[in-house]
């Protein structure tokens, strides 16, 4: 009994972040032969196979939208709203191929991606021009995304990378910033620290931001039987937000209940995410 309801809470987790196709798709990565990006001892494929990244995936969307032109591009073109899981499972696969899959493959997935930034142009409510493409937005995207990726699998993470580990994370998060059009992207834990300072001056919660926001924390497309599962994951990553990110997203910080309340939850909750996927990752 225990297993058909490991099986059931699996396959349900991984058809949400992966979509109908998941399964055939997962075969073509890792059973594809050829060369890779990335070989099995390097410390990308540990932190993106591990369930942290549900909780780190939140607080990467939550970071990323303090940029005015990256919110500008995502509320204008990227149907999170109408599609939000078609989003996060295009997404996790292009994550997976990039880590996981050939070296052809993975650069396919680049050229698709670099081929939808280069039509992705607007301007904001103050009349700033915006290009999804432009190499310092990337930056900005990557640097965001790889930072909490990092925090995540640090506190939640079956095995946390000891600090040389992620500097090697990191430096291997380049190699795909690198392709998707990022110039020079931090290649350790120090530089990227320093990338995230040097683009405070241009972050801010706008209007969109804090719907954004609002939208992934509080208004979930999930059934209610879920949603306070979903809920647990949402309130962790809120707390891997930097300080700065919290205030000016108007989520306040409360010490003890998240030192006895929320980081318990989390762990149990990315334990039993784990647990339950665990089959998927072996076939």
């Amino acid at each position: 009994m225990l297993t058909g309801v490991r099986e059931q809470l699996g396959q349900a987790l991984f058809r949400r972040v992966a979509g109908p196709g998941g399964p055939a798709t997962r075969a073509l990565i890792h059973h594809t032969p050829g060369p890779r990006w990335f070989g099995p001892d390097r410390p990308i494929r540990t932190v993106h196979g591990d369930a942290s990244m549900f909780i780190g995936g939140l607080t990467a969307l939550l970071l990323q939208s303090l940029h005015p032109l990256a919110m500008a591009a995502v509320a204008g073109h990227s149907g999170f709203r109408g599609d939000p899981w078609g989003r996060l499972q295009r997404t996790s696969t292009f994550l997976a191929v990039t880590t996981y899959g050939t070296a052809a493959d993975a650069q396919e997935a680049v050229d698709h991606v670099r081929g939808i930034h280069e039509r992705i142009r607007g301007t904001t409510a103050e009349g700033v021009p915006y290009h999804a493409a432009d190499p310092h937005l990337l930056g900005w995207v990557h640097a965001a995304e790889t930072d909490s990726f990092l925090r995540a699998h640090e506190r939640y993470g079956a095995r946390p990378l000891d600090p040389a580990g992620y500097d090697a994370y990191v430096a291997d998060t380049a190699r795909v910033a690198e392709a998707l059009g990022a110039v020079d992207p931090p290649r350790n834990r120090s530089e990227l620290a320093e990338r995230l300072t040097a683009y405070r001056p241009e972050l801010r919660a706008t209007p969109e931001a804090r719907a954004a926001a609002r939208f992934l924390l509080f208004q979930p497309p999930l059934p209610l039987a879920v949603r306070p599962f979903y809920g647990g994951l949402a309130a962790n990553a809120v707390t891997l937000l930097p300080p700065w990110a919290r205030g000016m997203l108007w989520l306040p910080r409360v010490p003890v209940v998240e030192g006895l309340a929320v980081h318990p939850t989390g762990r149990a909750l990315t334990r039993t995410i784990r647990w339950a996927m665990a089959p998927a990752r072996e076939t």
